[in-house]
């Protein structure tokens, strides 16, 4: 028998799949329950919506910037792009490529979540303003609070670049923050679609 097949008999080694490595499977686990967070706040969300009285929604008085979010969902969109670009990039041993899009994508996040703070400054209305205000504030601030999470990983991820940490061969600490960036701008055009327009 030869060493390459001796290295891969029996099962594979404790707490470890054969298909997923534990790194990219816990990621996968987090995002896993995140997306429970949010279904309890969308949850809520729709449970203040049905109950509305009058059924008007968002109640009068309460007017939402939709081009405004509809601008800053296109920034967050093409941010999966570059993030997209920049494993690739790594992948076929282009840095400069990585390094430009691991920048571009924290440029992009960074211009979401400033965007968001300015039109909570002239939105009109607060948190303690009703069911509406409330759950609205929940939301877009739970996402919020995940794209900084974001940013803060697209952060060390860039440092380590600039730093030569990544290969070819070892381009983890790359995926990792990649994945999750995914999973905060598909969890955007939930609340997006849910919140502005529907």
């Amino acid at each position: 028998m030869t060493a390459h097949a001796e290295a891969h008999h029996g099962p594979p080694i404790a707490n470890q799949s054969s298909r997923v490595d534990s790194t990219t499977l816990g990621m996968l686990l987090f995002i896993a329950s995140e997306i429970m967070l949010f279904g309890s706040f969308f949850t809520v969300y729709f449970f203040c919506r049905v109950v509305a009285d009058p059924p008007v929604w968002p109640p009068v008085g309460f007017h939402l910037p939709v081009f405004v979010a509809g601008v800053n969902t296109v920034i967050l969109l093409t941010s999966s792009f570059t993030m997209h670009w920049a494993l690739q990039a790594i992948k076929r041993g282009n840095r400069a490529g990585m390094q430009a899009g691991l920048v571009l994508t924290l440029a992009l996040g960074l211009t979401f979540l400033l965007t968001q703070a300015r039109e909570y400054s002239r939105i009109g209305f607060a948190p303690s303003d009703g069911a509406f205000g409330s759950v609205f504030f929940g939301l877009t601030g739970l996402h919020g609070a995940h794209v900084f999470v974001g940013l803060t990983l697209l952060t060390f991820a860039t440092v380590r670049a600039f730093r030569g940490h990544f290969t070819p061969e070892d381009h983890r600490g790359v995926e990792i923050p990649g994945i999750y960036w995914h999973f905060v701008d598909v969890m955007w055009i939930v609340v997006y679609t849910t919140v502005y327009v529907l």
